[in-house]
């Protein structure tokens, strides 16, 4: 799965999955994404910068890494927590998180959850084998990239942060 930031004719910016490339470009070419803010199938992708790894900011590599303590004879200090990414959320990113919920809750009332035997029942209606509905489910990325390949029409559904966050 891929993760492009995109950005609508109106200079709106958001954020999609994709199962690769290739599948924004068909997806996009067909009108099937979308502002979801204004709406308008006029996307593309957004100038992304490539997330790299930094260490020890500000010190240079020329510079030598300062000299550690000596270890002390006491109980070894637990590990420092990992940091997390973290974003103020605006207006427009309130707003996108109440689509999204929406979203959810749509796909809850109007679809049957077969949890994680997505991939084989959304094949099963594909085929013929099965009835024709709406479900909802888990599957992992290569159950999605061989639905794709299939010509399986599905929708990956972006997970929602907690209530609290």
């Amino acid at each position: 799965m891929i993760r492009y930031t995109l950005i609508c004719d109106n200079a709106h910016e958001f954020e999609s999955w994709f199962a690769s490339s290739g599948s924004f470009e068909e997806q996009a070419k067909r009108g099937f994404v979308t502002c979801p803010i204004c709406d308008s199938a006029r996307v593309e992708r957004a100038v992304m910068a490539p997330a790299v790894a930094r260490t020890d900011r500000g010190r240079r590599s020329a510079e030598p890494a300062p000299e550690a303590a000596a270890p002390s004879p006491g109980p070894a200090p637990s590990p420092a927590p990992v940091a997390q990414p973290a974003a103020l959320m605006g207006e427009k990113e309130m707003a996108f998180r109440a689509m999204l919920t929406a979203l959810h809750e749509h796909v809850a009332a109007n679809a049957e959850p077969v949890g994680k035997n997505f991939a084989e029942e959304a094949l099963k209606i594909h085929h013929g084998e099965s009835e024709s509905r709406a479900i909802y489910g888990e599957a992992s990325a290569e159950d999605a990239q061989m639905l794709h390949e299939e010509g399986v029409e599905f929708l990956p559904l972006p997970r929602l942060p907690e209530g609290r966050n």
